[in-house]
C-alpha cells in the first residue's frame, strides 16, 4: 500500500485527538452522545497515523471518535447502543471495486453450475431446475466452467432433451461465452447462415452449424431476445444482492456494466430503492463507455448522486477473458499456437469513446486482460491524458491480469488504477500455465510488483463471475494457493502481498478508485460509519486460515445490516 493513497491522514488524526480531548472535558455526557459504540475488538483503522485502536463511537451515519476504550467511554449516553464484542477485529467496510450487482442478485435465483464437475452433472442440474419453472420461462446465468471437466466446450445437444419447453442461455463463469439450447438459438435467429460477428465468435461444428456456444460480441444475438425482468423481479434481485454482500462484509460496490447489460434498468432499480430508503449497500454505478453521452446528460440533469448511490464512471472493454481464449495477447496462446485472442472493440472506437468520456468529466474504467489489450489501453490512456494533463482523472484498468513486464511501471507513472480481483488468481492458477506458459504467468495478477512500483491497486470480486467474498480475496492475495490445492506455497508466490496491504486494497484503495477516500475506506473521525466485525484478527493468524474467518456484523451508515447471530 502506498502512503500517498492515505489522504490527509495526519490532519484527520489531529481532528480525532481534538475531539477526544473535547469529549473528555465535557463528561458526564448528555443522553444520546453517541448512537453506537463498539468496544472490545482490535480495531484496524487503515489510517497510518493511528493504525490501531480499541473502540469506535458513531453518531448517526458518521464516526465521531476512535481511540482507547477509556477515551471513547465518555461518549456513552443513556440511549447509546454499546456493542461490547469481547474480541475479534473491526475493520472498515469492505469495498468491492468490480462486480455486476443486479446480475449477481438474479444469479442467486437461477441454476447453479459453478461447481458442476462433469458434463453429466451440468445436464442433470439444468434438468432439475427446468422442472421448477413454467414452460416457456428462460433458464439463465449458470456460471459453468468447462475447465472443471478437462476443457471440452458444452454443446446444445447436451441440454436440448432436458429443456424442450424452455429457452436456455447459461453463461460461462467469466461472462465471456454462453451456451444456448436449440430453442434459444431459434428465438435468436442463429443458424448456419448467420454471419460472424466482429469481436465475437459463433462456435460451429464441422458442418458449420452452431454448437450453441457464443463468445463475447456474438452473445448479443441471444441477449437481444431474452425478455426483460419485471420491476418486482428486479427489486427482488437487488434485495438478494444486498443481503449476500452484507453477509460477506461488503458495504460499498462498484457496479460495472457490460455493453450487453441494461445498466439504465439497473440504475432505475437502485434509484427506486433509494427513494424508499431501501438501500443497505452503497453503490457506485458505471454504465457502458459507449453510453458516455447519456451518462453525462444524466449527471447534468440529476447530479452525481448521494453517499448511497453515485454515478460518474463508465466501463468499456478492450478484450475478453483467458478461459474463453478471447483475451488479446502479443504472442499466441501456448495451447493454441495459431490463436492470440482478439479485441472486442477497435482501438479507434476505444480512443474516441475514452477521449469523449474523459472530456465530459467522467471516470473511465476499461476491462483489459491480455498483455496486448493492456499495452494498447495504456497507450490510449497516455495520449488522452497528455492532451489535458492538468486534471486528476483516475483512469482505471479493470482486471489488468496478464501484464507484460515492460508495462508494469506504467501504472504508477501514468496514475492508472489497477482494479483487480484476487480470487481469480487462485481460480485461474489451476490451469493458466497451460494456456499462456509459466514465463508469462510470472506477471499475472502482479499484486506485489504493482504495489511496490507505487501503483494504486483496488480489489474486487467480479461477482457473479466469482464470489463476492473479500475474506477469500484477502486469502488469495496473501497465499496465492490455488483452489485445487496444487500450489501450497502459492502460484507465482513472488506476487504475494501482506494482510494489511490486502485490507487496504479492499478499503481505502477502493474508496480512492471512486474519488471517495475522504468519506470512506478508513476508521477515522468524520468518515462514514461503514464497519465490519470479524471473529479473528487477520494479522495474528496463519495466512492459510484467513478464509475460515467469519463476518460477525456488518454496519453501514451506523446501522447493523448483517448479524451472524441473527442468521
Amino acid at each position: 500500500m502506498t502512503t500517498r493513497a492515505f489522504v490527509s491522514g495526519a490532519a484527520r488524526h489531529l481532528a480525532t485527538l481534538l475531539l477526544l480531548t473535547l469529549n473528555a472535558s465535557c463528561a458526564p455526557r448528555t443522553e444520546g452522545a453517541a448512537s453506537l459504540v463498539i468496544t472490545g475488538a482490535r480495531v484496524w483503522t487503515g489510517n497510518p497515523e493511528q493504525p490501531w485502536a480499541e473502540a469506535v463511537a458513531v453518531d448517526g451515519e458518521k464516526i465521531t471518535a476512535v481511540g482507547s476504550a477509556a477515551e471513547v467511554e465518555p461518549l456513552i449516553g443513556d440511549n447509546t447502543e454499546v456493542m461490547s464484542v469481547g474480541g475479534g477485529m473491526l475493520v472498515p467496510g469492505f469495498i468491492d471495486s468490480h462486480l455486476h450487482f443486479l446480475a449477481g442478485g438474479g444469479a442467486l435465483a437461477s441454476v447453479q453450475l459453478r461447481d458442476a464437475e462433469t458434463p453429466e452433472e451440468l445436464v442433470s442440474r439444468v434438468a432439475e431446475f427446468a422442472q421448477t419453472i413454467e414452460a416457456g420461462e428462460w433458464i439463465l446465468n449458470g456460471a459453468w466452467d468447462h475447465k472443471n471437466w478437462g476443457g471440452e466446450l458444452p454443446a446444445r445437444e447436451w441440454i436440448d432433451a432436458v429443456t424442450p419447453d424452455n429457452p436456455v442461455w447459461i453463461l460461462r463463469l467469466d461472462g465471456h461465452m454462453g451456451l444456448a439450447n436449440s430453442l434459444a438459438l431459434e428465438r435468436a435467429g442463429v443458424s448456419s447462415d448467420t454471419p460472424e460477428i466482429d469481436g465475437g465468435t459463433i462456435v460451429r461444428d464441422a458442418s458449420g452449424n452452431p454448437t450453441g456456444v457464443l463468445k463475447d460480441n456474438a452473445m448479443r444475438l441471444v441477449f437481444a431476445v431474452v425478455p426483460e425482468p419485471s420491476e418486482a423481479q428486479l427489486d427482488r434481485f437487488l434485495e438478494a444482492a444486498m443481503r449476500y454482500v452484507a453477509a460477506n462484509g461488503v458495504t460499498t460496490v462498484h457496479d460495472v456494466f457490460a455493453d450487453d447489460m441494461d445498466s439504465w434498468t439497473s440504475l432505475a432499480t437502485y434509484r427506486r430503492a433509494e427513494r424508499r430508503g431501501g438501500l443497505s449497500t452503497r453503490i457506485y454505478s458505471a454504465p457502458p463507455l459507449s453510453d458516455w453521452r447519456r451518462v453525462s446528460d444524466d449527471i447534468a440533469a440529476n447530479g452525481r448522486g448521494s453517499d448511497w448511490l453515485k454515478i460518474g464512471g463508465v466501463k468499456g472493454f478492450m478484450d475478453g477473458s483467458l478461459g474463453s481464449h478471447t483475451a488479446a495477447f502479443l504472442e499466441p496462446f501456448t495451447d493454441t499456437p495459431d490463436d492470440r485472442g482478439f479485441l472486442i472493440n477497435s482501438n479507434d472506437d476505444m480512443r474516441s469513446w475514452i477521449a469523449a468520456a474523459d472530456g465530459a468529466g467522467l471516470q473511465v474504467m476499461v476491462h483489459a486482460i491480455g498483455d496486448r489489450a493492456i499495452r494498447e489501453l495504456l497507450d490510449i490512456y497516455s495520449d488522452v491524458a497528455n492532451a489535458d494533463p492538468d486534471r486528476e482523472r483516475r483512469f482505471r484498468m479493470e482486471h489488468a491480469q496478464h501484464i507484460h513486464p515492460d508495462d508494469l511501471e506504467r501504472f504508477a507513472s501514468q496514475h492508472v488504477i489497477a482494479s483487480m480481483q484476487p480470487y481469480h488468481a487462485i481460480d485461474d492458477g489451476r490451469w493458466a500455465d497451460d494456456v499462456i506458459g509459466p514465463e508469462r504467468a510470472t506477471t499475472t495478477y502482479a499484486f506485489r510488483s504493482l504495489i511496490d512500483s507505487g501503483a494504486h491497486v483496488a480489489f474486487g470480486s467480479d461477482w457473479y463471475v466469482a464470489p463476492a467474498t473479500p475474506l477469500e480475496g484477502i486469502y488469495a492475495a496473501v497465499t496465492r494457493r490455488t483452489l485445487d490445492g496444487g500450489n501450497p506455497r502459492g502460484w507465482v508466490p513472488e506476487q504475494k502481498i501482506t494482510v494489511e496491504e490486502a485490507l487496504g486494497a479492499y478499503t481505502l484503495e477502493g474508496a480512492y478508485a471512486s474519488f471517495e477516500e475522504t468519506t470512506k475506506g478508513t476508521i477515522e473521525v468524520g468518515m462514514l460509519a461503514d464497519l465490519v466485525l470479524l471473529d479473528r484478527d487477520l494479522t495474528a493468524i496463519a495466512p492459510e486460515t484467513i478464509r475460515d474467518t467469519r463476518v460477525l456484523k456488518t454496519v453501514v451508515g451506523g446501522r447493523v445490516v448483517f448479524s451472524l447471530a441473527e442468521e
